[in-house]
């Protein structure tokens, strides 16, 4: 049997539909939806509710005031800027473009001919003469080797403190050979275990071969060469074999190299 349904009347209102009717423990909005809704009914209540042409308003409020200043004007900002900022920027960069990492930049004191302090490893505190920079940014060394035992050898820029005293090796020729490749060691695959005396095997110690001994005489001598020229030689052969070091009440910052 099928019911009729009446219009309204032409005038009348239509009686507004009934709430949405959901099954017990379900909510019609989420929890932020029906706390928004709550709020700005109660802003509505109490007449605190802003409206879009008032806040277009408050937008629209000039930043600086023009004062007078000692016959004249200057410009103030009308909102007081904090005391403190902060050290660190924590925002991430906009591209996401990845950097090439290159060798880093020798600093302007590392010329070649410069004489150098070692401050770490095996030769900390001895003086050695700087051949030239690799393509890997490290520093070639040498002490001469027969003057203070200091090979020729790769440095690190941190670890160094360049004097003011220079040698000329212009008429010093390096070797080709001797790059970043020939200082890297060969490392053999570990053995198996095997059964018998422990302490009978000796770990190998490392020795340096032909080549690199027939490099270090041939770099030496042209050095020992360069040095006989210079006026103050007997010096200069002293201040490369002595050692550095700090006594009580000297600190590095205070003297001049």
């Amino acid at each position: 049997m099928e019911v009729s349904k009446k219009k309204p009347a032409a005038g009348v209102p239509a009686a507004k539909e009934p709430a949405p009717t959901l099954a017990s423990g379900k909510y019609t909005f989420s929890k932020a939806e029906a706390l928004r809704r709550y709020l700005s009914r109660k802003q509505a209540r109490s007449g605190k509710r802003v409206s879009k042409v008032k806040r277009d308003e408050q937008k629209k409020k000039p930043k600086f005031v023009e004062k007078p200043f000692n016959k004249g004007t200057r410009v103030v900002s009308l909102k007081k800027r904090p005391n403190n900022y902060p050290c660190k920027n924590h925002s991430k960069p906009k591209s996401k473009v990845q950097k090439k990492h290159g060798a880093p930049k020798v600093r302007k004191s590392l010329q070649p001919g410069t004489i150098l302090i070692l401050l770490a490893g095996v030769h900390r505190g001895k003086r050695v003469v700087l051949l030239k920079a690799l393509k890997s940014g490290l520093l070639l060394v040498t002490g001469p080797y027969k003057i203070n035992r200091v090979p020729i050898r790769r440095v690190h820029q941190n670890f160094v403190i360049a004097t003011s005293t220079r040698l000329d090796i212009s008429k010093v020729k390096i070797p080709d050979t001797i790059d970043d490749a020939y200082f890297r060691r060969k490392r053999e695959k570990r053995a198996k275990k095997a059964e018998g005396d422990i302490f009978a095997k000796k770990k190998k110690t490392y020795k340096a071969s032909a080549t690199r001994k027939a490099d270090q005489i041939t770099v030496d001598r042209q050095l020992l060469r360069a040095i006989r020229p210079n006026p103050d030689r007997k010096i200069l052969l002293k201040y490369l074999k002595s050692r550095f070091g700090l006594s009580t009440g000297q600190y590095p910052h205070t003297l001049k190299f």
